[in-house]
């Protein structure tokens, strides 16, 4: 089978590999689409702290069942989506319900090789039928309900006032899923075209572009008040660091962003103000049935965020191309 694997930062390469030998409990995926997420990116560019190369990259990830163990419920030729998060099952935190965090996490096409492949072997209980979604928008689901989780993990309501700061696909799927609870949500970003989206199409009712009079735009948006909940989709640690001003006496900071650096916040502000500090990693069970249910009562505009596409053999030579902020990419798809 074809697989594009990143040797090194900056080097992609098509290679021919065996097509997957399933454990008994693994169902094999004939991979049809894949998303391209800002994690790809990152390990592209060589800046993502989790992973070693060489590396088959694709977490987001949707296809058709090649075969499935005796006695499963999936059968051969079933269009599913993966669940890319491949927990033990054992250490305290998954006892405790907290897959996403778990110990020993091995993240498909970050700390294990992932779906830019033909085929690709999963565990059964990480392969779920779509059920009438269709292939494009169920590679969309992983990195949406990122978004998703991490509004829930924010404790995001009707009475909030949310600032999204980093309007790309992650951002965008925090402002869509703030404004399904009702809040009212102030989206960030250094590029209009981004927040005239989130705007028009996503719920946001506010759009700031970001410059050095970024606080004093906030504090007009909110009466001097900043916001109850600011979630960071940004990547930047400078970003990160400042977001703390912007959260409002008894507010929610919510880390949506990994990044390589040390975060540092002044004590007195954090204090001052009881800030909670929220990282917020992958997305569980709960936030992907969120996802899959907005998209089955077309709550979020998925063909609009799906801006470009390209097939496995051509990918290679497409991500310098998307990294141009000038390319518009929101959501990039290889098609195989």
């Amino acid at each position: 089978m074809k697989a594009l694997i990143c040797e090194q930062p900056g080097q992609l390469t098509i290679v021919e590999r065996p097509e997957p030998t399933p454990r008994p409990s693994e169902v094999v995926v004939r991979i049809r689409r894949v998303g391209v997420c800002g994690t790809d990116f990152h390990i592209y560019a060589g800046k993502h702290p989790f992973l070693a190369y060489p590396r088959v990259m694709g977490h987001e990830l949707s296809g058709e069942v090649a075969s499935a163990p005796t006695g499963s419920a999936l059968r051969p030729g079933e269009i599913v989506y993966i669940v890319p998060y491949l927990s033990c099952g054992q250490c305290r935190a998954c006892r405790r319900g907290v897959t996403n965090a778990c110990r020993r996490i091995s993240v498909l096409g970050v700390h294990q090789d992932g779906g830019m492949a033909e085929f690709l072997a999963v565990p059964e209980s990480n392969v779920i039928a779509a059920n009438g979604i269709g292939l494009d928008d169920a590679a969309m689901i992983e990195f949406l309900a990122i978004g998703a989780h991490g509004i829930r993990r924010g404790g995001v309501g009707a009475e909030d006032r949310v600032l999204v700061i980093g309007v790309g696909p992650i951002g965008m799927s925090a402002v869509v899923f703030a404004a399904a609870t009702g809040a009212r949500v102030t989206a960030v970003d250094t590029r209009q075209d981004r927040l005239d989206m989130a705007l028009a199409s996503l719920g946001a009712a506010r759009g700031i572009i970001a410059s050095d009079q970024i606080q004093d735009a906030l504090a007009a948006d909110t009466d001097g008040e900043f916001y109850d909940v600011v979630i960071d989709a940004t990547g930047h640690v400078g970003s990160i660091n400042r977001g703390l001003h912007y959260v409002g006496h008894g507010g929610r900071h919510v880390l949506l962003s990994v990044v390589r650096d040390n975060l540092v916040f002044p004590g007195p502000e954090f204090h001052k103000r009881e800030t909670t500090l929220f990282a917020s990693r992958n997305a569980q069970p709960a936030d992907f049935a969120t996802v899959v249910a907005h998209i089955r009562e077309g709550r979020i505009p998925t063909a609009l965020l799906n801006t470009h596409r390209t097939k496995l053999k051509d990918a290679a030579s497409q991500f310098d191309i998307w990294l141009r902020p000038e390319t518009g990419v929101i959501k990039a798809m290889i098609e195989l």
